[in-house]
């Protein structure tokens, strides 16, 4: 499926723009394919770096360190009795210093991001429509003056005089982790795995505005960045939530350089995340939604992910078996054993480029629990869930429906996956070129690629395929076989990861 993309991308002006390999006759797709060299150490063109940004740490700090964490608690966004309420972040954070898993105990091997820009309006805006991003920035002073207000239309979404500024900080934290694990990546081959316990969570607010607890979509921000800022045009955002991320799904559902995964409890709210919708238009294929049976938990989850689950997490909490808001059955020690799978997928396929954020999770007990526990995980070590999980709360999981669900994702993708192969297999000639040929489709794609949209590209190298004629060629030059010839990295491509997908994005 798509982990065996090996796309390579070339940022135009003011803009990063990708472009996949494909099969084509002419010189220029054999020259493409042969710049996509496997391995780890590719070279990545980035408008970013932390020289521009004091408040991050030093790059000796970053590669150091084996968790990297942020922390936005908005506390002035709160409502007694509300599930989501501003003492959950607080909890965590005593959780993990209770548990000596931060870095008064742990010394540089844990970091915490204490200082961090605010994310922007114009950074909102790249997932929420400017309308609504500005329109509650207003709404903020009726909050003010009523002290809470309830979003019209979002579901049980409620708003303090705190919850714009609040909302930024969230998303900027977010942000702040791709660049700092972006940053280690380019100095490490095992660089730190990122953790935002932030909130408001993020993964129902839709382009047009918040729902479901959520006002922005934090990881979908986050993915823009990664996109926009470093040069990332492939990431993988896997979402554990017990309720369906429609918002993150809505987002990136006709943007093929994003695939969004969700596994959720069936029927759950919002209702959405049904197995047939699979993105649309350019997007169409690059989102799988897994939406699995009531009572599902451990081996479930850890079958879903030895058959379904590819690199890059957005993993969510409220899946617990103690949380109040879900029918699912997962324990601290599935959450331990999500997150230590997912680093090694994410060290074995994108350079170990992978950020967590916090979404759901509504019992403050577990969900400290838990999250203590993937820090564990992230950091080698045991687990100490059987300390908290209780067997007594578990009964048999319904693995038949399971199987079911399942089995019917396979179907779907792998019936799209064979029709985009067919569509695109077209016959290739022997890897063998003549040394004007290389040269000059060189020339020709760096300019195309640099100064073309998408598929502005596409279109071009697609004409250029079918109007070329080998034969004509063969008459020029002496011939070279593409494995002997070099690429020289001071063209500034931007190479992806030897698997395809280059950061993993995960929302707890």
């Amino acid at each position: 499926m798509a982990l065996t993309v090996r796309p390579l991308s070339v940022p135009r002006s003011g803009e990063v723009s990708g472009i996949r390999g494909f099969n084509l006759r002419n010189g220029l797709s054999l020259w493409r394919k042969h710049l996509v060299k496997h391995n780890m150490g590719a070279y990545i063109c980035c408008s970013f770096s932390t020289e521009k940004d004091p408040l991050l740490p030093s790059v000796q700090q970053l590669t150091d360190a084996r968790v990297i964490y942020s922390v936005s608690a908005a506390l002035g966004h709160n409502k007694d009795s509300h599930p989501e309420c501003s003492a959950r972040v607080p909890a965590i954070v005593t959780a993990l210093e209770k548990n000596e898993l931060t870095r008064k105990f742990r010394g540089s091997e844990i970091l915490e991001l204490a200082n961090f820009k605010n994310a922007t309006i114009e950074d909102i805006a790249n997932v929420h429509e400017k309308a609504y991003v500005l329109g509650l920035e207003k709404a903020m002073g009726e909050a003010s003056d009523s002290g809470l207000i309830f979003i019209e239309g979002s579901g049980p979404t409620y708003a303090t005089s705190t919850t714009f500024q609040d909302s930024l900080i969230a998303a900027g934290a977010g942000m702040a982790l791709v660049d700092s694990v972006v940053t280690a990546s380019r100095n490490s081959f095992d660089p730190p795995t990122g953790f935002a316990l932030i909130r408001p969570p993020g993964h129902h607010a839709v382009p047009k505005g918040p729902m479901g607890f959520c006002v922005f979509g934090n990881v979908a921000i986050a993915a823009r960045h990664a996109q926009r800022a470093h040069g990332l045009t492939r990431v993988f955002i896997i979402d554990f939530d017990v309720h369906h991320g429609n918002g993150t799904n809505d987002a990136f559902s006709e943007d093929p350089d994003i695939f969004f995964l969700s596994t959720h409890q069936d029927g759950s709210y919002p209702g959405t995340g049904k197995m047939s919708d699979i993105g649309k238009g350019k997007g169409e294929g690059t989102t799988l939604n897994l939406p699995l049976p009531g009572g599902s938990g451990d081996i479930a989850m850890r079958t879903a992910f030895e058959e379904i689950i590819v690199p890059c997490v957005q993993q969510q909490y409220d899946a617990h078996v103690l949380d109040p808001l879900a029918n699912l059955q997962f324990t601290t020690g599935t959450y331990y054993s999500l997150a230590k799978d997912i680093k090694q997928l994410a060290k074995e396929v994108c350079g170990g480029r992978c950020v967590f954020f916090l979404e759901g999770g509504y019992n403050l007990e577990s969900l400290s629990a838990s999250v203590a526990d993937s820090f564990r995980a992230l950091l080698g070590e045991e687990s100490l869930a059987s300390e908290f999980d209780n067997p007594a709360y578990l009964y048999d999981e319904p693995m038949r429906k399971v199987r079911d669900a399942i089995e019917r994702a396979k179907s779907i993708h792998c019936k799209r996956m064979e029709m985009l192969e067919r569509k695109s297999s077209i016959e290739t000639e022997p890897m063998t070129l003549h040394l004007d040929q290389i040269e000059h489709a060189r020339e020709e794609a760096l300019f195309v690629m640099k100064t073309k949209t998408f598929q502005e590209a596409m279109d071009i190298f697609t004409k250029e395929s079918q109007e070329g004629s080998r034969a004509d060629e063969e008459k020029r030059g002496r011939c070279l076989d593409l494995k002997d010839y070099e690429y020289d990295e001071d063209e500034r491509l931007i190479f992806l990861d030897p698997i395809g997908w280059d950061i993993v994005s995960a929302p707890f």
